[in-house]
């Protein structure tokens, strides 16, 4: 089911990650430390962060066999480290551990989790880490989650970070403050070619996504085709995106080009 986006923290004093203390930091870690040894497992498995199994729904199967089994996941808030950033975060020689895979093959939640510091020191206190590593690190919020952090995060596909706000993150050993890499994600769908070749699409084009739902039925447009030989398909919305739509309560979902020389067989 969808998960409710989190209530915004009680309002601190205001200051710019550049500004916050060493001593600060300090206290920021111990913080982590002792919610991490405090809620010990608990915190890992909570869903505070990445794509939630229980957060998706299957369209129904069609009576063509060739229809393609599409799926529509809610990102919840999350975050993508380096290997640099795993280490500082966690300690020496530290690896993500895998707790729970994704829908896409090769990918998973990590174990770990990280606090995010925004610029008025508010702060989500356990993001969790999607693996396996990357070559940047980046921090992808719903709006509600970038207000509550007071981050005016922009709309961005995933690894198109130039000029974004940045954070601070915090770990158990360490803390990283990136100058850049937080955004909220632009909906988008993973996708195989012979699928894309179903819907008459191809890498980069956008597509056209349908809830209907009690109440809340909902047309998403600038859906973007990421096409990937090894992909399942899979549409991704964050957490707001998933309770407008009440996605949990979904009785059809459709998804086609959004484009008026639509080539796909629905």
């Amino acid at each position: 089911m969808a998960h409710p986006a989190s209530p915004a923290p009680s309002e601190p004093a205001q200051i710019e990650p550049a500004q916050i203390e060493p001593a600060q930091i300090e206290a920021l870690v111990r913080d982590a430390v002792r919610r991490l040894a405090v809620g010990g497992h608990a915190v890992h498995s909570a869903a505070a962060g990445g794509h939630s199994a229980a957060a998706s729904r299957q369209s129904p199967r069609a009576e063509a066999a060739d229809k393609p089994n599409l799926v529509v996941s809610i990102s919840a808030r999350h975050c993508h480290l380096t290997d640099e950033h795993v280490e500082i975060l966690f300690g020496p020689g530290a690896t993500l551990t895998p707790e729970k895979p994704l829908y896409q093959d090769g990918f998973f939640a990590a174990a770990q989790t990280v606090m995010v510091v925004g610029p008025r020191r508010r702060m989500l206190p356990s993001v969790r880490v999607l693996g396996p590593t990357r070559s940047h690190s980046q921090v992808e919020l719903a709006l509600t989650d970038s207000i509550s952090l007071g981050i005016d995060a922009p709309v961005r596909h995933s690894g198109d970070i130039a000029g974004t706000p940045g954070c601070v993150l915090v770990g158990p050993a360490g803390t990283v403050q990136l100058q850049q890499g937080v955004i909220r994600a632009a909906r988008h769908v993973h996708i195989n070619h012979r699928d894309c070749k179903y819907y008459g699409v191809e890498n980069g084009d956008l597509m056209r996504l349908k809830v209907t739902s009690p109440g809340c039925s909902l047309v998403f447009e600038d859906v973007l085709v990421r096409a990937d030989d090894a992909a399942k398909l899979e549409v991704h919305i964050d957490t707001d995106e998933g309770n407008a739509c009440n996605l949990d309560a979904a009785t059809a979902i459709e998804l086609e080009p959004q484009r008026s020389d639509c080539r796909c067989k629905h």
